[in-house]
């Protein structure tokens, strides 16, 4: 099969479209015919190894999976011997360790059926940044009337974390370029701060639930803009140095929320077949649309990994083989 590859530690120079043997599935895995699989930050830092503490569990001198990749849509090709809850033929979503191939392996613990109002290309966006998401939500504890802040609307896990906190009944304000501003209020923002002219404290307006999905706004920053009483949760924020990259602000949450009626947190989130069904509900309902800037053809896998990069990708893009 076709796959793109990578055997060591750097940026998209170190890819390459490859011929290897397709992948067998373990007793509780099946193989996948990928149809469409999701570009994210996470497979960004997968790649380059950055900040060097993932590779404390990816391979401390080269990455510990050769192929790239991890959301994938596609169409269950092979089960393994202890599959029952899924068969040839279905067409389903998951993560794989390597989805950037004409196949891929997913354990059933990782995988659902996709929803039917989607088409592979917008159903392989749902996994990582949707479950991403649904699960910072879920930490921050949303209620209906709650007034919520998404920083980072117009992203892959913002575009989506917008849609679940409005689908709890919340007011949610989101922080974007104005570029942008029209697709976050199309999602359910009421409003949308311009990163670009605004900081979040220009009116002093505070917020119940702070969601931070980019930047490195300092805590003090974020604290003045959340009520006595609110909850903040920082699931995001690229940059800060090679080692810790930016969670040196979760660790100052974390330590500081004992001591301060806010509640201060941060969230690493988890790849469930639990959460994607849910999902997969969500979009089916019409309470979730993908927003899918643009499919990249297998071979342009790097191409679309530096679009990632470069900052302005309006919600998510896909590689297809």
């Amino acid at each position: 099969m076709r796959a793109i590859t990578q055997h060591r530690y750097g940026g998209t120079e170190t890819l390459q479209l490859t011929e290897i043997e397709a992948p067998t599935p373990g007793p509780d895995e099946v193989l996948v015919r990928v149809r469409a699989a999701g570009v994210d930050r996470g497979t960004w830092h997968l790649m380059a190894g950055q900040p060097y503490a993932v590779r404390l569990a990816f391979g401390l001198r080269r990455p510990k999976f050769p192929v790239v990749g991890r959301d994938v849509a596609g169409v269950v090709d092979r089960v393994g011997a202890d599959v029952t809850s899924f068969a040839i033929g279905d067409e389903v979503i998951g993560t794989a360790n390597g989805s950037y191939a004409d196949f891929a392996v997913v354990p059933v613990t990782r995988l659902a059926r996709k929803p039917a109002s989607l088409s592979f290309e917008e159903a392989a966006t749902l996994p990582v940044s949707g479950a991403t998401a649904l699960q910072v939500v879920r930490r921050a504890g949303v209620e209906a009337g709650d007034r919520v802040l998404v920083i980072g609307a117009s992203g892959g896990v913002g575009s989506y974390a917008v849609q679940v906190a409005a689908a709890r009944g919340a007011e949610v304000t989101g922080v974007a370029s104005g570029a942008k501003a029209d697709l976050v209020r199309s999602l359910g923002a009421t409003r949308v701060i311009d990163h670009t002219r605004d900081e979040i404290d220009a009116t002093g307006e505070q917020w119940d639930v702070i969601i931070d999905l980019a930047g490195l706004r300092r805590l003090s920053l974020l604290r003045r803009c959340l009520t006595p009483g609110g909850t903040l949760v920082i699931a995001g924020g690229e940059g800060g140095d090679r080692w810790l990259g930016g969670t040196h602000r979760q660790l100052g949450a974390m330590a500081l929320s004992p001591f301060v009626r806010q509640r201060l947190t941060s969230l690493l989130s988890k790849e469930t077949a639990a959460d994607f069904a849910t999902l997969a509900d969500m979009a089916d309902r019409g309470e979730l649309r993908p927003v899918l800037e643009r499919t990249y053809a297998l071979e342009e896998a790097a191409k679309a990994i530096d679009h990632l990069v470069d900052g302005h990708v309006r919600g998510k893009i896909v590689v297809a083989p």
